[in-house]
Formats: C-alpha cells, sequence, structure tokens
C-alpha cells in the first residue's frame, strides 16, 4: 500500500466520522502511520493543516442543513462540533465569506469543499512535476550534542517554527566553542523528531557531531542517532524556503518511492555550502528509509 492510499483511507476515516468526535491520532492509527508522519505528509498535499481540514468539512457538510429553514443554527452549529452558535458563525464566515444567515438568502445554493480525492494527477497539478532525486546513503551512528527546544511544525494549528528554531540556534551557536572533542567545526545538524507518537509537538535539536559524549556543558543535550539507510536531498535557495523543499520530499517523491520512512529522525545538515540569506545557500534536508 502507497502512502497516497494510506492518506486516502485517513481521508476516508473523518468522512465517516463527521458527526463524531475525532481524534488526530485515530486518523492517523486508521491509515498505519504516526500522527506527525500523517499530519505532515497530508500538509504537504493540501496546504492545510488536518484539523483546518475537518472544520472546513464539517462546516461544508453544515450547507445542507442551513439550507432547511426549521433547522436553528445553534442546532447545527452543535451537530457540526462548535460549542456555540457565535464560534460557528465566525468559522463559517471566515470560509464562506458570508455568515449562516446570509448563505440562506442565497438562491440556487450549493456545496463547497468537496471531499478530497488524491490521484496522481492531483498531485502532478500540486507540484508542477518537480524533478529531485535524493542520495542514498547509508548514514552511519552518530554522537551529538546540541541544545533541545519542543515546537510545532507548519502541519499544526499551533505552527510556531518562525518564533521558536531561530531563537534556539541564535542561543546554540555561540556555544558551540564549550563542546569538546567536535568532529567537524564547520558542520551543525537540526534533528527534528515527534516527542511522542500520537502528539503534533515536535522536538528540535541544534547541533553538533562529537566523538565523546563526556564533559557535556551545563544546558546542552546529547542524542544519539542510530545508523540508517536516509535519503538525502538538496534544499538550494534561501533558507526560509526550505520547508517547500520538506513538502514536496512529503508529497511527491515519498509518495512514489518504493521506500517507506522508518519513524527515525529528520536531519537537517548545515555545512560550508550554508550561507544565511542567500539564494546560493545549499542545506541538506535527509529522511530515515527503509524498504
Amino acid at each position: 500500500m502507497t502512502y497516497l492510499d494510506k492518506i486516502q483511507i485517513g481521508v476516508d476515516f473523518i468522512e465517516a466520522n463527521l458527526g463524531n468526535d475525532i481524534q488526530l491520532n485515530n486518523v492517523a492509527k486508521t491509515a498505519g502511520l504516526s500522527q506527525w508522519h500523517f499530519q505532515r505528509i497530508f500538509k504537504a498535499l493540501t496546504g492545510e493543516t488536518l484539523k483546518t481540514y475537518i472544520r472546513n468539512r464539517r462546516l461544508s457538510c453544515s450547507l445542507l442543513s442551513l439550507e432547511v429553514d426549521d433547522n436553528r443554527i445553534l442546532d447545527i452549529a452543535l451537530e457540526a462540533g462548535f460549542e456555540s452558535q457565535e464560534a460557528y458563525t465566525r468559522a463559517f464566515k471566515s470560509l464562506f465569506g458570508v455568515t449562516p444567515n446570509q448563505y440562506r438568502q442565497i438562491e440556487g445554493k450549493k456545496r463547497w469543499l468537496k471531499k478530497i480525492q488524491f490521484t496522481p494527477d492531483y498531485l502532478r497539478h500540486l507540484n508542477q512535476q518537480v524533478k529531485l532525486k535524493p542520495e542514498i546513503i547509508e548514514q552511519k551512528a552518530m554522537m551529538l550534542v546540541g541544545l533541545r527546544t519542543m515546537f510545532y511544525g507548519s502541519d499544526s494549528d499551533k505552527n510556531n517554527i518562525s518564533q521558536t528554531l531561530p531563537a534556539l540556534w541564535d542561543a546554540f551557536l555561540p556555544r558551540i566553542k564549550e563542546i569538546q572533542c567536535r568532529n567537524d567545526p564547520y558542520v551543525a545538524y537540526g534533528v527534528v523528531q515527534p516527542t511522542t507518537e500520537n502528539t503534533e509537538l515536535l522536538e528540535y535539536i541544534a547541533a553538533v557531531e562529537v566523538s565523546s559524549l563526556t564533559n557535556i556543558p551545563d544546558g546542552l543535550t546529547a542524542v544519539s542517532i542510530a545508523a540508517s539507510r536516509y535519503a538525502k536531498f538538496s534544499h538550494r535557495g534561501k533558507p526560509t524556503q526550505l520547508d517547500s523543499t520538506v513538502n514536496f520530499i512529503y508529497s511527491t517523491w515519498l509518495m512514489g518511492a518504493t521506500y517507506t520512512h522508518t519513524q527515525g529522525p529528520d536531519i537537517e545538515t548545515y555545512g560550508r555550502e550554508y550561507q544565511p540569506n542567500s539564494d546560493e545557500s545549499v542545506i541538506y534536508y535527509s529522511l530515515p528509509i527503509q524498504e
């Protein structure tokens, strides 16, 4: 079964349970993926978070109820999973541009936001048939020392990457000189992984590789990366555009690859080719894979 099939299974599960309480981890579990990886792929494919998609599907389905004038808006709001009529009205207007009452006055009403079908043509449309091939490498085990933080990624409604990760690197870079037994003074890594299986909260470690985990400076943390096969991609362009490359990896390459993600950590590599705020910058982004 391909990743494309798994995402469609998740979408079908949402569709069958729109009237029930939908936990994001249950959507992912039904599809046979971890919550983080399901949300990451879904966001890359659709451009919106999983939680937003579920909310908008419920709003879309509520249009049918609004077309029956005898249905109270409060009852429709509660059925759609909103705690109040006011919250429902705000969300409805944000999505459709009119209030529920105004919608009732529109002649020739029609439903919006149909269920997504993830077809190969849809993928090609999303990515304009961009071609990007990774280098498949056997990554040796690594010992890293760095600074850790928790954050929410672009696949979450709580996305705080721009506030969290630059601040982490700003705090970590001046402390690199404190770390003993560094392997390469010109290379740093960003390690990305979920904190637990069923959560949106992610862990990020800005780190350097070391040959020994002794004498770790106060406030820094050690992490060991197991040896694994990785698909290593080159991101060429401004570092602020890295997420576009990651979206391609998850939405297109991983969809058609014969490999699957091992659920291990993703790794960003910043070496001599990295140039802050430059179109000539190169960052390497690697996914742990298995056949």
